[in-house]
């Protein structure tokens, strides 16, 4: 039932994106709860009283938080149907390796670049976003999958971020076609599952809200 499963999350959130894919993906029911973070709900601070962050998955009234934990959380209960994480001890481990740098790559570094307003910041950001993405097509390879021929946890981390790549792109000043185009072809494979087309943000839209926090963002 949709009641014993409740998802706090925002709508154009890559972290929360994750989730309603692997939510997806496993066919599995939920309510959908957006939270208002300049409001946080008092769910929201009950159910994640650390951190206070997005998205929490609510599991018969027991809370879930942080999205790569989360995604690992549905694979293993939900265990009936397409498989996230490989069953191999070593692959998953080399799975969960790309997950973690995808986490501590991507929105740092997307972040410095849609956020500063200091050209020579903005130009390094770029720079470095350039080598993580040059760095995660190497590793996709010619694989249709980050895990090989089916879709899989490292394609859960990274797919959401396909809704920023007009951001980066106009923010950058520069082509994911053109750069990267093993990893466009792989984002557009992943767009033809419908738990990922319906779980992600319009790129046009993700650029309109990113503008809105560029407006308040500072950095130091």
């Amino acid at each position: 039932m949709a009641s014993e499963v409740v998802l706090l999350h925002l709508l154009h959130s890559p972290f929360a994106t994750r989730v309603r894919i692997a939510l997806a993906e496993k066919e599995v029911e939920f309510e959908s709860r957006e939270e208002d973070l300049s409001n946080k709900s008092p769910l929201l601070l009950k159910m994640n009283p650390v951190n206070k962050q997005i998205p929490v998955l609510i599991h018969k009234g027991k809370p879930i938080c942080e999205s790569l934990i989360i995604v690992e959380y549905i694979d293993e209960v939900w265990n009936h149907k397409s498989p996230l994480l490989p069953s191999h001890p070593y692959l998953r481990a080399h799975a969960r390796f790309w997950g973690d740098y995808i986490d501590k790559k991507i929105y740092p570094i997307g972040r410095m670049l849609w956020a500063s307003s200091d050209h020579e910041v903005k130009e390094a950001s770029k720079k470095e976003l350039i080598e993580i993405f040059k760095v995660l097509e190497g590793e996709l390879g010619d694989k249709p999958y980050y895990g090989g021929d089916t879709f899989g946890f490292v394609d859960v981390a990274l797919i959401p971020y396909y809704a920023f790549f007009h951001t980066f792109e106009m923010l950058g000043n520069f082509s994911f076609e053109a750069e990267f185009p093993k990893l466009v072809s792989w984002a557009k494979r992943c767009m033809q599952k419908t738990s990922v087309s319906k779980s992600l943000c319009d790129q046009h839209k993700v650029y309109e809200v990113v503008l809105e926090l560029k407006k308040k963002l500072v950095v130091e």
